[in-house]
């Protein structure tokens, strides 16, 4: 764990786990202070919040499970009410996401959220993965069309059709209500195995029978477990597979954390024309550009401008 001083098997991490009776590797996840910083600073519809939340822990998810120095991203664009979706988690564990729709739309959208929300919200698209470990390396993307009730059976899919990777995902994500009835903080919980292709062929009946046997153990988990901040990860996953044995390891912890600075946004302005940047002025005459992540505004006068572009 990066800090032990912080609850380190109540919120905020990702736990590694083997079963040992298959070595089937997984991996569960608990977020709590740090998906509801990242909603909480946009004013979300409950329905993009949600979607938008299951994005973010698919993202750690995925992430945990490669060995990368970089930034790897989770990206859905659809026809729907929610153009986007965006999340990604850095190899140090900062997390953040955002997501832009279209509010008509998404009026027109909400009576068919409950019954497939990844249908109704998204539509016609397509769910894109991206590994970037920098200027001096290959970047890494993978892409699928979007198709599944939910966000998290459209990450399945894309592994049944791209990756050759028998996977099993469960994801939860939902707002917690005060005593006086008004909404509380967000929490999600997700958990994942996965079957690598060298495992797959030898014995392959009995390998069959370990992975039917470890998904049917899986998809017992319930969404109050998994949301549960006073059960922890290591006790749940031992209701899970103790028959199996399973074995855990260090928990990684995570955080929100925003790579915007004043800097990258003056690097972002001097590559735009100056005279599309004026544009983006206030009514009291600055240039005012707010990052999609965080929510942060960033102001620049006119002479911040004539800096920016060596006038």
């Amino acid at each position: 764990m990066d800090d032990p001083s912080v609850r380190p098997l109540a919120d905020d991490f990702v736990l590694p786990f083997q079963i040992e009776a298959s070595r089937l590797r997984g991996r569960m996840v608990k977020l709590g202070p740090a998906i509801d910083e990242i909603l909480t600073r946009h004013e979300y519809p409950d329905s993009v919040a949600r979607i938008l939340a299951e994005t973010a822990t698919l993202a750690v998810l995925l992430s945990s499970m490669l060995k990368y120095e970089g930034i790897f991203t989770l990206q859905t664009k659809g026809e729907g009410a929610i153009k986007m979706l965006v999340a990604d988690v850095t190899s140090v564990g900062d997390v953040r996401a955002y997501a832009q729709y279209d509010a008509e739309e998404l009026a027109k959208a909400e009576r068919d959220v409950d019954i497939a929300p990844a249908a109704a919200l998204l539509g016609k698209g397509y769910i894109a993965f991206t590994v970037d470990q920098g200027p001096d390396t290959d970047r890494y993307q993978g892409i699928v069309e979007l198709y599944g009730k939910t966000l998290t059976d459209c990450v399945q899919h894309y592994f049944r059709q791209s990756e050759q990777v028998q996977t099993g995902l469960s994801v939860v994500a939902d707002r917690a209500v005060n005593p006086d009835g008004t909404p509380g903080v967000w929490r999600t919980g997700g958990v994942m195995i996965q079957r690598l292709p060298q495992e797959q062929g030898v014995d392959a009946s009995d390998k069959e029978e370990d992975w039917i046997r470890a998904l049917a153990l899986m998809s017992s988990v319930t969404g109050n477990e998994l949301l549960d901040v006073d059960l922890a990860a290591s006790t749940l996953l031992y209701r899970l597979f103790h028959e199996d044995g399973v074995r855990v390891y260090d928990p990684h912890g995570l955080r929100f954390g925003c790579r915007c600075s004043r800097e990258r946004v003056e690097t972002m302005l001097a590559s735009l024309p100056r005279d599309e940047v004026q544009e983006l002025k206030i009514d009291d005459g600055r240039v005012e550009v707010t990052c999609q992540f965080c929510s942060t505004d960033y102001h620049f006068t006119d002479a911040d401008l004539d800096r920016v572009y060596g006038a």
